[in-house]
């Protein structure tokens, strides 16, 4: 069984065989279900695709010495290369492995920080892990997003300068999940922070849905996480007597986001980690029927509805990330987890600045720039308006 491979040194019937000038092709056998991963590449692109086992060896049977001149192909003990010169005449070389690397082409197995191998209470309870430890297949995609996301925490703890004795069990580090629905990544979080990093933290999660957060607050006692809580609410009318130290909020649809960012700032939080979706609010303004003009400059953007959709997504998001730069935060918009996996996978991190020279400058020339950009839309942003009220 091929594990992975490699296509490189394309032919002059690349283009026309796959749709694109692809220059190489990388690909590699998923660690725990049936399924291959690939990754092709231009000039100035990746795309990703996934294949199934019987995908990917008509994949290769097709392309390997024509499509592509050298195919390097990994096998458990075996290194095969493929390859065909200018005449199209194809030969193929075998090397036995002895077995001491077991990486190839720089893809070692990636260390999670929650790894396989380990049941962890909640992942076996939520159906992601068996009891011995092993992630389920289908269940792969979401093992990843979790451990994305806890890179994103570990990251923005270290942004915060957070060090052993830092919190307390007098002084927790306090965190508010809004929006958490079934809470794979509030418990996540919880259990990484309590149990890896042996943070002192108390964890709230809040939701709409009452049967989800009853499930919640039952699974939190049957694991004994004591400092993790459940609530049912509304973010807008959300209020606590302790300040947290973080706001997450993971796909929290259309305003509730600004909500929580808004809850965030006036709460002085020192960390916001946003997921945003459903952003309706500046699509719906610029489809009320204002006229613009067709030789402005998004005329052609409001034109087509699928594309003032996407348009009005990242003006919305690129809005919130200004808004929080102007409240003193610093600011970055990355990617969550691969597109193919899902279309909402902006995440906006904002951790408090500590002061500096700059500051106040930098501020400003966000507040030109967002305000250039409400202005050419002509449109208004519940954030702002928050931040004004």
């Amino acid at each position: 069984m091929i594990l992975q491979a490699v296509f490189s040194r394309p032919s002059s019937r690349t283009e026309e065989a796959l749709g694109k000038q692809y220059i190489k092709v990388r690909t590699w056998k998923d660690a725990v279900s049936p399924i291959y991963h690939a990754e092709f590449y231009t000039k100035t692109q990746v795309f990703h695709k996934k294949f199934s086992m019987e995908e990917f060896d008509s994949f290769v049977k097709e392309h390997a010495g024509t499509t592509f001149r050298t195919v390097v192909e990994r096998t458990e003990d075996k290194e095969i290369t493929v390859m065909s010169n200018r005449h199209g005449e194809i030969r193929t070389v075998e090397k036995q492995l002895d077995g001491k690397n077991t990486s190839h082409f720089g893809n070692k197995e990636k260390k999670y920080l929650l790894p396989q191998g380990k049941p962890i209470p909640f992942m076996v309870k939520l159906g992601l892990m068996s009891a011995e430890g092993k992630v389920i297949a289908q269940k792969y995609d979401k093992f990843r997003q979790i451990n994305r996301y806890l890179e994103f925490i570990e990251d923005t703890l270290k942004e915060m300068h957070v060090e052993d004795g830092s919190y307390t069990e007098e002084r927790p580090l306090r965190i508010v999940d809004f929006g958490c629905g079934k809470s794979y990544l509030t418990f996540a979080v919880y259990y990484y922070l309590a149990y890896v990093r042996k943070i002192p933290v108390h964890i709230i999660g809040l939701d709409l849905k009452e049967d989800v957060i009853e499930l919640c607050s039952k699974l939190a006692k049957e694991f004994d996480y004591t400092n993790l809580e459940f609530f049912v609410g509304n973010v807008e009318k959300f209020n606590h007597k302790e300040k947290p130290d973080i706001i997450i909020t993971l796909h929290a649809c259309d305003t509730a986001t600004d909500y929580a960012m808004n809850y965030a700032v006036k709460n002085s939080a020192r960390a916001i980690l946003c997921v945003p979706c459903c952003q309706h609010e500046i699509n719906t303004q610029l489809s009320s029927g204002k006229s613009y003009p067709d030789d402005g400059p998004f005329s052609s953007l409001l034109k087509y509805g699928i594309i003032r959709e996407r348009l009005s997504a990242l003006a919305t998001d690129v809005l919130r990330a200004e808004c929080l730069e102007q409240q003193g935060y610093n600011v970055q918009v990355m990617e969550f987890i691969d597109m193919e996996h899902t279309p909402k996978n902006l995440l906006i991190r904002a951790v408090k600045k500590s002061s500096s020279n700059e500051k106040v400058a930098q501020e400003q020339k966000s507040r030109v720039r967002a305000n250039a950009l409400l202005g050419e839309l002509g449109v208004s942003q519940t954030l702002f308006q928050l931040m004004k009220d």
